[in-house]
C-alpha cells in the first residue's frame, strides 16, 4: 500500500515540474558584485526578483569596502551580448529610491511595481516602444538573456565602482525533479522485485 502512495505521489509531483507553468513565474536572479571596470577591493552581492504575474521587481542587494562613497545604483539592460559589455540603465535614475549613498557600505531591500512609470528610465521606456509593458518585456527578456547587470556608482568610480550580472542559480527545479524520476526508478524497481 505505501509503495503504491508513494508511487502516486512521486508521479504528481514529477507531472507537477514539468508541466508548464500557466499563470505566473517567479523568477529569482543572482550577482557578485565586483570591480571590473574600476579597480576596487570593494564587494557585493545582489538578489533580484522578477513576478511576471505581479509586476514587481524585488531588489536586494550589500555592499562593503568600497574605495568611494556611493552615488547611484540601478540595474542596466541590455548588452549586446551575455555577461559582458556595458548598457544604459533600465530602472530609476539617478538611482533607486531609498538606496543608501554616501556610504562605502550598505545593505538594501525594496520591491518595484513595474506598473508604474516611476519605477523605470523614461529613456528605456522610450527605447523600448514607448510603454510601460514593453519597457517590462525588454527588461524580463534582458534578464533571461544575461544580458542586465546591477551596479554601485560611487564618486571614486563614477561610471560604476562595481557591478555584477545577473543570472539565474543553478535550477532548483531540475534537481527536485531528478529526485521524483529516482524516486520513481526506485518505487518502479520495488513493484517489479515483489
Amino acid at each position: 500500500m505505501f509503495e503504491r502512495f508513494a508511487g502516486i505521489a512521486l508521479a504528481a509531483a514529477a507531472l507537477f515540474l514539468v508541466s508548464p507553468a500557466a499563470t505566473a513565474e517567479v523568477i529569482v536572479y543572482n550577482a557578485s558584485l565586483s570591480g571590473e571596470a574600476a579597480p576596487s577591493a570593494g564587494t557585493g552581492t545582489a538578489t533580484v526578483t522578477y513576478d511576471d504575474a505581479l509586476h514587481t521587481l524585488r531588489v536586494e542587494a550589500s555592499f562593503s569596502g568600497l574605495t568611494g562613497n556611493t552615488t547611484a545604483a540601478h540595474i542596466h539592460c541590455c548588452t549586446a551580448l551575455p555577461y559582458q559589455g556595458t548598457a544604459g540603465v533600465a530602472t530609476q535614475t539617478p538611482s533607486f529610491v531609498g538606496f543608501p549613498l554616501g556610504v562605502a557600505s550598505g545593505t538594501y531591500d525594496q520591491t518595484f511595481d513595474l506598473t508604474l512609470a516611476s519605477s523605470w528610465n523614461p529613456g528605456f521606456i522610450t527605447a523600448n516602444g514607448g510603454m510601460l509593458t514593453s519597457a517590462e518585456a525588454a527588461l524580463a527578456a534582458g534578464l533571461a538573456a544575461g544580458k542586465a547587470y546591477l551596479n554601485i556608482h560611487t564618486n571614486f568610480a563614477p561610471g560604476g565602482e562595481i557591478r555584477g550580472f545577473l543570472a539565474v542559480p543553478e535550477p532548483g527545479m531540475l534537481a527536485l525533479l531528478g529526485v521524483a524520476l529516482v524516486g520513481l526508478g526506485i518505487v518502479r524497481r520495488a513493484r517489479h522485485r515483489a
